[in-house]
């Protein structure tokens, strides 16, 4: 009996030393929780990859919206399909919940700004919009833990913004010189510049056809200037004389010999020593930020030679008056005093511009003054009615205000720059055409308006059977209203972008021929011995108005050419704006956010 219990007793104990049945015991314990442990790691893996992977979608996402703002969700939803990602709805942002296989996105635009304070940089809906963002939400896949979690919700968010912008001008009337619109031209930039100018049509035709490219031309004003080291902004932010201008203007390589020798010849006359500010002629926007000698890429910055000279030199001469003389000849027109002034464009607004949606150009306010001596064909121009004068003299007075154009969109539809479109709203310079006289006094103060009335412009006798009235005086008035109150949207794509071809908005209250205009609201009234006598208005309807306006229509249409010339030397049209978009991009969409 002893021996059995000892063998049990060392039985128990060779047991109690054997380790060998730990490993399975622990197996069968441990191993539910190691599955569930890596369950939830490859889980966990799989969720942080498509996170990512939604990031990257989102971010092409936001920059395929920031390419083409206009269709930013259809540019989104593209986006996501082409990479793999469909089904998606676009909500508004923060709503909408999404479901297995169909993500929801929002896409907002807006503007981004980059400032100091990370929140504000971009602003949801503040235009002109140049940034999108855009926010994706999806269900993420569980490959275990489905069984025991709902699967949670994955986002991204992205945004991206581009820059926009044009390079556009107003003003450019002329097309092309003819030899008799010379001599008007010589008259008009001499007096700006203050010299004798002595170009011919050829000359013109040159400059007119001639485009340079504006930081060429700043980046020789910057010599003339001695400025080095300095971006576009700090050349535009400084004066130059007029002459400076022309002379750096002949010195962008490239420039035809003819225009160089003509701006050559100009810069050396001009006695102008007024400087003027730069920034009225021209503005960069962004592209002034570049240094001397830096270009934008895939925006071509040029302007029209000619009509930079012409902006230029009204600048340096705004406010003053210009008498053309007499040189001007029309048949059956004893002679024509011409006056101008141009009076300073509108702070903040230039000639040419590169800008994005809602920059504005502007051309100068303009008064015109003409003194026209009409020579009568016969001195009996009717029965009963004599001329006692030997010419007929007519004042047309003419004024407009500034004419504007306003860049309304830059967009890229299919998002290559072949697709690019302009938008421009231009408005023509409101004013009036008078044949009236004014004081003189105040011409070229823009400040204030001129006052007009009736102005004496023949004197006549009349026989009436047995009376002879002699001291009779026939007074003109007449006003045409010149404007438009709303703008007339403009379009330029790619073709029009690459000719630099000018589109022209016309008024619509206003005809085509000014004189005759005038003539239709021709108001004449007479006085006797100095009396204004309401007693001859019959007098007036039935013989007077009959002999005089043959007359006077016959220079209808020559002095309608000499107001043309005149205005279109000057950039500007009665009831007339022209616009050119001679550069555009819409800029490479990046991520900011």
């Amino acid at each position: 009996m002893m021996r059995i219990l000892a063998e049990f007793a060392a039985l128990g104990r060779r047991f109690l030393r054997d380790r060998g049945a730990n490993i399975a015991i622990m197996a069968a314990l441990c191993t539910p929780v190691a599955v569930a442990a890596m369950a939830v790691a490859v889980d966990e893996g799989s969720l942080y990859n498509e996170r990512r992977a939604a990031q990257s979608l989102t971010d092409l996402a936001a920059i395929a919206a920031g390419s083409n703002i206009t269709n930013a969700e259809a540019a989104v939803l593209a986006a996501f399909g082409d990479n793999g990602l469909n089904g998606a709805t676009v909500v508004a942002a923060g709503s909408g919940t999404p479901t297995a296989g169909k993500p929801v996105v929002s896409v907002v635009r807006g503007r981004y700004t980059p400032t100091a304070a990370l929140g504000q940089r971009f602003q949801a809906g503040v235009t002109p919009y140049n940034a999108v963002s855009v926010s994706m939400r999806k269900i993420g896949t569980l490959y275990f833990g489905g069984a025991f979690m709902a699967p949670p919700q994955i986002g991204a968010s992205a945004i991206a913004s581009t820059t926009p912008q044009a390079t556009f001008s107003i003003g450019s009337r002329l097309a092309s010189v003819d030899t008799s619109k010379s001599p008007l031209l010589n008259a008009l930039l001499g007096g700006f510049l203050g010299t004798n100018v002595a170009l011919n049509a050829m000359d013109y035709n040159s400059l007119l056809s001639a485009d340079v490219n504006v930081l060429s031309f700043l980046d020789q004003l910057a010599i003339k200037l001695n400025l080095t080291g300095v971006s576009y902004s700090d050349v535009l932010a400084s004066k130059a004389t007029v002459g400076q201008i022309l002379g750096a203007l002949a010195g962008v390589p490239g420039l035809d010999s003819r225009s160089q020798l003509a701006l050559q010849t100009m810069a050396a006359g001009a006695t102008n020593l007024i400087k003027i500010p730069l920034n009225a002629l021209v503005d960069l926007g962004n592209v002034g930020r570049l240094g001397l000698g830096q270009r934008p890429a895939g925006l071509t910055v040029d302007a029209g030679v000619l009509g930079m000279v012409s902006a230029a030199a009204g600048l340096a001469n705004g406010g003053k008056q210009i008498d053309l003389g007499t040189a001007i000849n029309i048949p059956g027109v004893l002679s024509i005093t011409a006056s101008v002034a141009v009076g300073q464009p509108p702070q903040s607004a230039p000639w040419f511009r590169v800008g994005q949606k809602g920059s504005v150009v502007r051309t100068a306010q303009t008064r015109l003054k003409l003194l026209v001596q009409v020579i009568p064909s016969t001195s009996q121009p009717a029965a009963g009615v004599k001329l006692n004068s030997a010419v007929i003299t007519l004042p047309v007075n003419v004024e407009l205000a500034y004419a504007e154009g306003t860049l309304t969109d830059i967009s890229c539809p299919t998002g290559l720059p072949a697709s690019r479109v302009v938008s421009i709203a231009a408005r023509p310079g409101i004013g009036s055409v008078k044949i009236a006289q004014t004081s003189g006094t105040g011409f070229a103060d823009f400040t204030q308006p001129q006052s007009f009335s009736a102005a004496p412009i023949v004197n006549v006798s009349i026989n009436l059977l047995l009376l002879q009235l002699s001291l009779i005086t026939v007074n003109a008035y007449a006003d045409v209203d010149i404007g438009n109150t709303i703008t007339t949207p403009l379009t330029f794509n790619n073709s029009d972008i690459t000719s630099k071809a000018p589109k022209t908005v016309t008024s619509s209250n206003f005809t085509n021929s000014a004189t005759t205009s005038l003539l239709g609201n021709l108001d004449l009234s007479v006085t006797v011995a100095g009396l204004d006598l309401a007693v001859l208005t019959g007098l007036i309807t039935n013989t007077i108005t009959p002999a005089l306006m043959p007359i006077l229509q016959t220079v209808t249409a020559p002095l309608d050419n000499l107001l043309a010339g005149l205005l279109q030397s000057l950039g500007i049209g009665l009831g007339q704006a022209d616009v050119r978009v001679t550069g555009a991009t819409c800029g490479q969409s990046v991520l900011v956010l």
